[in-house]
């Protein structure tokens, strides 16, 4: 990270913590630099924080799926969202010599540009879950590094986006084939994707935004370490850390798989690993989960044991869990279940939301829109963190509950950081 002095403010520290590589520069005065340095590192967030100023942004970005396209004809709810993130484009059509005449998404940035705020950036996510073929492809070698990476800059210049999204899941392993493709065949991708990211950087300029989406749990951490995190923050934006599905079908006992204190954890890692504060953008999962259980105690679910809810072979999904979003229909057969788990569920002592049906052996795991405000008052504000992402917009829909306490909350950070709404111009 760039460092500079100045006097010209002899008795206070400050920090422009947009998150923009081009913003990244800390002025401070005297014997004051070297104590905060010893402070841990989203603490040290949390002070610079504090002592910025009032026109740094907190970040409000918004997934916007093809799965869910669906925006809130309420302005009220986007005025405030910064960031518009497009997904998916396949990552497999950037592998190419002559650029395509048109990059297939499923709606187009100028469409979305009329649905929000003049200055909001629109942005295109690559990847996904279950897709990275491609990004292994572009990873090999030099030559395809600059290839896949001109072709990327081509669609950015195509399609009038403000920046990419890479969604990598994950480079290093773990993928959805993880047991049939042993992790030690693709360790070669973490260096990889670093350079990958280098040259995406250099062919798309730094006029443009590049942001990461990146795991929440230890064991997806293959890529993301001391020595690659702070390479990584060379090249990008912000990164949004998926502080959601913390619990999946690789899991054998019952957690919240978008807790609280699992999401702190998360945050905590790659500050530890060389990402600031600033840079880093809390997750929001506005969908429900659910898992099948063995028996468990109705007052103290967490921990107790799963059924077996992938194949131990293959890795594939044996329907003991599943997640549908707000804006679906409720499947009928879990239409009893869902009520119960929205009408008599618990709140942890972290302010995790939870509920284990006893009649049906199921757990459930959701944010109620008072997690979100929690989450956005005791871990986006105190820890000066970037800001918030929400996976996904429409997901939220038609009652956009969990949008509404996103945007509330954000607006009580900027009021309290020094009561402007001016956002950041990334």
């Amino acid at each position: 990270m760039p460092i500079a002095t100045s006097s010209s403010s002899p008795n206070s520290m400050t920090c422009l913590a947009t998150g923009s590589r081009r913003c990244r520069i800390w002025t401070y005065s005297g014997a004051c630099w070297s104590v905060l340095l010893l402070l841990p590192p989203l603490l040290l967030g949390a002070t610079v924080m504090a002592s910025s100023s009032a026109t740094d942004a907190i970040r409000c970005i918004m997934y916007l799926t093809g799965q869910h396209n669906v925006v809130p004809a309420d302005s009220g709810l986007t005025a405030d969202i910064t960031h518009v993130i497009l997904a998916f484009m396949r990552s497999d059509i950037f592998n190419v010599d002559e650029t395509p005449t048109h990059f297939p998404l499923f709606t187009t940035v100028d469409e979305v540009r009329k649905q929000f705020q003049p200055d909001t950036k629109v942005m295109v996510a690559i990847g996904g879950w279950g897709d990275s073929q491609g990004f292994e492809e572009a990873a090999r070698d030099a030559e395809s590094r600059g290839r896949w990476a001109r072709q990327t800059k081509a669609m950015v210049d195509q399609t009038g986006a403000d920046g990419v999204d890479i969604d990598w899941e994950y480079p290093g392993g773990n993928r959805d084939d993880y047991k049939l493709v042993p992790n030690s065949k693709r360790e070669w991708e973490i260096e990889a994707f670093v350079l990958l990211l280098k040259a995406l950087r250099s062919a798309i300029g730094p006029a443009k935004i590049l942001s990461v989406a990146v795991p929440g749990m230890e064991r997806d951490l293959m890529a993301y370490t001391a020595s690659t995190v702070p390479r990584i923050v060379e090249h990008v934006d912000f990164i949004n850390v998926m502080t959601y599905d913390l619990m999946n079908r690789r899991d054998t006992v019952v957690n919240h798989h978008s807790g609280v204190a699992e999401s702190r954890d998360a945050l905590r890692r790659y500050a530890e690993r060389g990402a600031s504060p600033s840079m880093l953008n809390l997750g929001l999962g506005y969908y429900a989960k659910w898992f099948m259980t063995q028996e468990c105690h109705p007052e103290r679910p967490l921990g107790c044991p799963t059924q077996l809810l992938e194949d131990p072979k293959t890795g594939a999904d044996l329907g003991k869990t599943a997640a549908f979003s707000w804006h679906d229909e409720t499947p009928a057969e879990l239409t009893e279940s869902f009520a119960r788990a929205r009408a008599e569920g618990v709140y942890d002592e972290d302010g995790s939301y939870g509920y284990w049906d006893g009649e049906e052996k199921r757990w459930w795991s959701f944010d109620t829109p008072q997690v979100v405000n929690r989450k956005l008052a005791e871990i986006v504000g105190p820890w000066g963190l970037g800001g918030v992402f929400a996976w996904g917009l429409g997901e939220d829909a038609p009652e956009f509950a969990h949008l509404t306490a996103t945007v509330e909350g954000v607006r009580a950070l900027r009021r309290r950081a020094g009561g402007s709404s001016t956002r950041d111009e990334l």
